[in-house]
């Protein structure tokens, strides 16, 4: 076990006051319910999945209207069925991955059948081509003739795009009738235009709610050429993080129109992974859609534009987290039960300790952050009793506050107090090892101070870590226990748990905490 929070707090150091800003904050009210969370649960975004999800179930239907009539021989009568089930189950199968690695159920706001289709004819073709084969080969007899195959392609192309067309429209009238609430990245003269076209053009369904201006420029800084459009827009302007996420909370954003490349800034880069956090479909439009780098991905279809500005969408890249996870959540299981049944005297013992010395209340309970920026509640033996939540949640240290009782003193010092979180290991709110779990405050705080702090949360929270034996606990360099929990991450093995685990039983015959 390990503690942490000891020693004297470093406040002038780890923990500046926020900038102050020569305008107004904007108006964003306290969020509500799930929103008074640091980050909310991915919820998944509905709209990108019901697009893809609509486009590939139209492919699908068209591509078993026209398995019929051609498994269905040139003298008439019924379909044959080796054909039908062949072209049924065969044509879907090789058609959707294609044309889902093509880009063709990537949402677009100006998404044109037409223009989809000479990508679509292709993948068409190829689909055919491949169940004409199979077919060929297991009942010759069967066999699509030379000139039965490309009218067949042609006529899937032509039913496929028709079907496209439809669903492209229904989307747009959808969007048109009820708008996607959208945030504008950029408050200067570009982010204006461009705002200004999207409240002048409901058809590409989004409504902007908001600016976001993450650099804070100095009112009257121009950055465009002054020309019409550039009005101030009634608009919030957000300039940090919590701002973000509050207003995107409380008004269900689902996009982020970026308006300047988010390379070209750091604090503009940041914000897309933030978006993504959030689920958000991030767009770049403008001058940069076009100039920017294209990230990996599928080939980008040039021709989507916002009312005449080039956009595209960017897609974050994927979280890698370390494989072998489910090995790591059965050592979990396994250690914290054996754990916990063999030390249920000395649990009673500490419950009963802190029950005669600082009376009722012997669990003390905390939000912290956990994998996946999830939040969870840490339960500890109460060492002591804080004047009010906001203290508990925002105070550094309790090393040498006064209201310790010796008891407490001696549960931190030899981490006893930490043991009621093999509970919240079991649970499955935490691993055995991993990178501590800090309070909401506080990993707001060290995310903007400290590049890769919110890097660690790829892995589950632990009770030790690599960084706690080496000494990083208490009030050691945020910094480097970034840097120690990045490493264990990128280096994890199951036999480094099992290490941890030991170096942290043998440190516990040392102790040496707060």
């Amino acid at each position: 076990m390990t503690t942490e929070n000891a020693g004297t707090a470093k406040t002038s150091q780890v923990l500046p006051p926020p900038e102050s800003r020569d305008r107004p904050a904007p108006h964003v009210g306290p969020p509500r319910g799930p929103a008074a969370r640091l980050m909310p649960p991915r919820p998944g975004n509905v709209h990108r999945r019901r697009a893809a999800g609509t486009l590939a179930a139209s492919d699908c239907l068209v591509a078993l209207a026209v398995a019929v009539p051609a498994a269905t021989p040139s003298g008439g009568g019924g379909p044959s069925l080796l054909p039908l089930a062949l072209f049924s189950l065969l044509l879907p199968a090789v058609l959707l991955p294609l044309n889902a690695r093509g880009g063709l159920y990537r949402t677009a706001l100006t998404a044109s059948a037409l223009d989809e289709l000479p990508a679509l004819l292709g993948r068409v073709a190829a689909a055919w081509c491949a169940a004409a084969a199979v077919l060929a080969a297991l009942h010759p007899g069967d066999a699509l003739g030379w000139a039965t195959l490309p009218a067949v392609v042609a006529a899937h192309a032509l039913l496929a795009c028709a079907a496209r067309g439809a669903v492209h429209s229904g989307r747009r009238l959808a969007g048109r009738r009820r708008p996607r609430s959208a945030l504008v990245i950029g408050a200067g003269p570009a982010g204006r235009r461009i705002t200004a076209a999207l409240q002048e053009h409901p058809e590409y369904g989004l409504r902007p709610v908001g600016m976001v201006d993450p650099g804070g420029p100095a009112p009257g800084t121009d950055e465009g050429d002054g020309a019409a459009g550039d009005a101030p827009i009634p608009l919030p302007v957000l300039t940090r993080d919590e701002e973000i996420v509050r207003a995107a909370i409380q008004n269900s954003v689902r996009d982020a129109v970026f308006t300047c490349d988010p390379a070209s800034d750091p604090e503009t880069a940041a914000l897309v992974p933030l978006f993504g956090e959030l689920d958000c479909t991030v767009w770049l439009v403008g001058e940069a859609a076009r100039t920017a780098v294209p990230a990996a991905g599928p080939r980008f279809r040039g021709g989507d534009h916002l009312w005449g500005f080039a956009c595209r969408r960017l897609d974050p890249a994927p979280r890698r987290r370390p494989a072998g996870l489910r090995r790591k959540r059965a050592l979990d299981v396994v250690v914290a039960a054996v754990a916990l049944a063999a030390a249920a005297p000395v649990l009673l013992a500490c419950a009963l300790a802190v029950r005669i010395a600082d009376g009722p209340g012997v669990i003390f309970r905390q939000e912290r952050i956990g994998g996946d920026g999830r939040p969870f509640t840490v339960l500890k033996f109460r060492t002591l009793r804080p004047r009010d939540e906001h203290e508990s949640a925002t105070r550094w240290n309790v090393a040498d506050d006064r209201r310790m009782s010796a008891v407490g003193h001696v549960l931190r010092r030899t981490s006893l107090d930490e043991l009621p979180q093999l509970w919240n290991v079991l649970r499955g709110d935490m691993s055995l090892v991993g990178p501590r779990p800090e309070r909401p405050y506080f990993v707001q705080r060290f995310s903007q101070l400290h590049p890769g702090y919110a890097a660690r949360h790829r892995m589950p929270a632990g009770i030790t870590g690599l960084a706690q034996v080496h000494g990083l606990r208490g009030d050691t360099s945020i910094e480097d226990r970034a840097r120690f929990d990045n490493h264990y991450i990128d280096t994890w093995t199951l036999w480094r748990d099992v290490r941890i685990l030991l170096h942290t039983a043998g440190s516990l015959l040392r102790p040496g905490g707060s």
